[in-house]
């Protein structure tokens, strides 16, 4: 009799020790599934935030190139009235100019979405080009009297 219920407990013991670990996996699955959840989420959060960084960097560079053409704009106007010669020397530096400033924009307008780190690579590099050009636009004017 002993023995009898010896083996029933030790028995119950066993079924209760399978039931409660298979509890345990269930659990594992659940809080996996939430952290892939979760991750998701946050994967969402940076992809809109990458994108969003493309679209504001897009406006800036339309903004800076519209300046640049008022710029070069004004230039001619004001050197509409100069001799023949001294207006082909300017209007060839201006054509330069313009074509460099469409060449820009062209540029970031033709950016398509192409990893953050690629996107880092190309503002960092096109922010450089920008700021370059927009030095090169101010001191061409100065050193003409604008």
């Amino acid at each position: 009799m002993k023995k009898i219920i010896f083996k029933t407990g030790a028995t119950l013991f066993i079924v209760a020790v399978i039931i409660t670990s298979c509890a345990s996996p269930a659990e594992k699955v659940e809080n996996a599934q939430n952290g892939v959840t979760q991750a998701n989420n946050a994967l969402d959060k940076a992809n809109q935030a990458y994108l969003a960084d493309i679209e504001t960097s897009k406006r800036e560079a339309d903004a800076r190139a519209a300046a640049n053409d008022s710029s070069i704009a004004r230039f001619r106007a004001r050197i509409a009235t100069e001799k023949q010669e001294t207006k082909d020397a300017y209007e060839k530096k201006i054509a330069e100019l313009d074509q460099k400033n469409r060449d820009m924009k062209k540029e970031m307008d033709d950016y398509k979405a192409d990893g953050q780190d690629n996107w880092d690579k190309f503002k960092s590099k096109f922010s450089e080009e920008s700021n370059a050009f927009a030095e090169s636009v101010k001191d061409f004017m100065k050193k003409r009297g604008m």
